[in-house]
């Protein structure tokens, strides 16, 4: 675990803003991580959110090798394999199920699996987690509520997704228990599809920004 939680902080702690994504085909994704990466945003999570996916990761992580491919909204171990056996560079889950768990346990890529509530997040540090989505954020609280648990999980850092954008992503960037935010507002739906890659990355330099 601890390996694992070392190469998920490595990829975390690397960009404020991990680009939350759904693309169309295998050639959209490959165009927009370029996009990304050329704004400085090298990991990106893919969700599983359309028919495409699995087959966007696979070019994602072939072709533009720079870039750590992440796989989301991962919800049973049939995904968590099939993620992986993509390229999948790291999973991430909206929760986490005892399933989920035994998979992410005998599999070398590491799991950001979601916790919401105080008694999920003991469950999670039971487990030998560290590092947690906090999703959807800004329905359960937002950075308020990371701010007010800080005390009591002192050992918890957070990728809090959901809700987050540049008006209050500074908010959240500000805590000292987020390392990162989940985002999709660096690569808006109606930007992807008319292949504007240049004010991708645009905005990927600007997210990128946040960190200084």
């Amino acid at each position: 675990m601890a390996q694992k939680t070392k190469h998920l902080l490595h990829i975390l702690t690397a960009q404020p803003v991990i680009p939350v994504v759904a693309v169309e085909n295998a050639a959209e994704g490959v165009e927009l991580a370029r996009a990304l990466a050329a704004g400085g945003l090298n990991a990106i999570e893919v969700t599983l959110r359309t028919p495409a996916a699995f087959d966007a990761i696979r070019a994602i992580s072939s072709e533009v090798p720079e870039t750590a491919c992440g796989a989301g909204t991962i919800l049973e171990p049939k995904q968590f394999d099939r993620a992986v056996n993509a390229g999948a560079k790291f999973i991430v889950s909206p929760g986490a199920t005892v399933e989920l768990l035994d998979a992410a346990r005998s599999s070398d890529v590491p799991l950001l699996p979601g916790s919401a509530t105080a008694s999920e997040l003991m469950a999670m540090l039971e487990e030998g987690y560290e590092i947690l989505k906090f999703f959807p954020a800004e329905q359960i609280g937002g950075a308020a509520f990371l701010r007010s648990i800080a005390p009591v999980f002192p050992a918890l850092r957070f990728c809090p997704t959901g809700g987050v954008s540049m008006s209050n992503v500074r908010d959240y960037l500000a805590l000292p228990n987020v390392i990162c935010v989940g985002g999709s507002w660096v690569a808006p739906k109606a930007t992807v599809a008319a292949g504007d890659w240049a004010e991708i990355t645009r905005l990927a330099r600007e997210a990128v920004a946040l960190g200084d």
